[in-house]
């Protein structure tokens, strides 16, 4: 798979401060990418040399394999985390004007805007003014103005900040239309949950540097631990749990059961395999629950920036 979207070894100071020092990444086309990391860390300083509102101090941006240039703007659709509607224009002239500035005609802008305020039901909202609505509803009017020039590359830097969870499903099925549909997206958050549904591959940056990057179910089998919970029905749980911590490192384990098992985390190290563990088990007690424990988002963001606290 071939890079829409590469940075090389870019960095910025703001005098004295570095937000950027020398980062590197590949964003592979038609891909949602997570770009990740703590207030601060430096994501939006690097979203903005991407989108050419700041320029690098040393290193390179390349788009589709080109050094980025200005014209290059009208292939990308930025959605930033501070919204930028004027509060008295009213929402069709507002989104008409902001059409145009992407390139659009008039008649062409009227045609995609009412095909996108149709699928997402807000018709209705043409003529109010922008001001007249809640943060959620103005904020569909830009990732409507964002996708709307159908950009080769999507920005979207906390897309569901504002969203009830049914609004957040649906922009979020858009994101992933979106993709299917040939756009390769960048994707800044927060909200870890929202990097498990949506991203193909992350990058994590950490106090101006990037400290981890990949695919990211390359990068959770990377933190596995060879760990499994599990609960076992017995009469007797606490002979069985000494007859498995002599054979295995445990600890207690809590999730939700309809039935009194015991519950543990069983640890194999690098020895041994989820069949050795499961024949074992089973010849000791009815097996009820048997999950291999596989780091997450949420889990690999905190035990990295941990791993690297300077």
């Amino acid at each position: 798979m071939s890079n829409l979207l590469e940075t090389k070894e870019v960095s910025k100071y703001f005098g004295e401060f570095q937000a950027l020092d020398a980062v590197s990444i590949q964003v592979p086309k038609h891909s949602i990418f997570g770009l990740l990391g703590p207030n601060g860390a430096g994501k939006t300083t690097l979203i903005r040399i991407i989108n050419q509102i700041t320029m690098p101090d040393t290193g390179s941006v390349f788009l589709d394999g080109e050094p980025l240039q200005s014209h290059h703007v009208q292939y990308i659709g930025y959605l930033p985390e501070e919204r930028g509607l004027y509060k008295s224009m009213k929402v069709g002239e507002q989104a008409l004007y902001l059409a145009q500035l992407k390139g659009l005609s008039y008649s062409e802008a009227k045609k995609r805007l009412k095909y996108w305020f149709d699928k997402l039901e807000i018709g209705h909202w043409w003529d109010k003014k922008v001001e007249e609505l809640s943060k959620g509803m103005a904020q569909k009017i830009q990732f409507v103005v964002t996708v709307l020039h159908q950009p080769k590359l999507l920005i979207f830097d906390e897309p569901f900040s504002g969203f009830d969870p049914i609004n957040a499903n649906l922009i979020k099925d858009e994101i992933l239309q979106l993709r299917d549909e040939g756009a390769t997206v960048i994707f800044s958050t927060h909200r870890m949950e929202s990097v498990e549904e949506l991203c193909d591959h992350i990058a994590l940056i950490h106090e101006s540097k990037k400290i981890l990057d990949g695919k990211l179910n390359d990068i959770k089998r990377d933190y596995k631990t060879n760990s499994f919970e599990v609960g076992l029905l017995s009469d007797n749980k606490e002979a069985l749990q000494q007859t498995i911590e002599a054979k295995f490192k445990v600890a207690p384990a809590d999730f939700k059961s309809l039935h009194d098992d015991l519950k543990l985390n069983i640890s194999l190290g690098s020895e041994g395999t989820s069949n050795d563990l499961l024949t074992f088990l089973t010849s000791q007690a009815q097996v009820l629950h048997f999950n291999e424990l596989i780091p997450n988002a949420s889990d690999i963001f905190i035990q990295t920036i941990q791993n690297n606290k300077s």
